[in-house]
């Protein structure tokens, strides 16, 4: 099994930038497609970006043109670029690997710790 494991991210002004790591254990190649989401302090886990094996993607439209998901196979871990950051964007980070469907309905038993982004005004 391929565990996965989210860091970098901070405590960042407004209009500042972030990139997210997720780093596999093993190939990330071999989950298909891959995702970033995120969680606000109250508020439920949302899909933020997703990738598929042919490197499409799509965005949520808070995130649209702001943040790029891209993975880099050789080195086992997908980014999240995140430019242009808001306040509203603070929440923990996670990524997960599997079939599209499942990718965008965040069908997951179990989570990893995820990582913070803070963003201050």
């Amino acid at each position: 099994q391929v565990l996965l494991l989210e860091s970098g991210g901070d405590l960042v002004q407004s209009g500042g930038s972030l990139r997210l790591s997720c780093a596999g254990s093993g190939s990330i190649f071999s989950f298909g497609a891959m995702a970033w989401y995120r969680q606000a302090a109250g508020k439920e886990r949302e899909l933020v970006a997703t990738i598929t094996t042919n490197d499409a993607t799509n965005y949520a439209a808070s995130v649209r043109g702001r943040f790029s998901i891209f993975r880099n196979n050789p080195k086992n871990t997908l980014y999240l670029q995140m430019n242009n950051l808001k306040p509203e964007d603070t929440a923990i980070y996670y990524c997960k690997g599997g079939p599209y469907s499942k990718v965008v309905r965040g069908d997951f038993d179990s989570w990893g710790r995820g990582t913070l982004v803070t963003v201050s005004s």
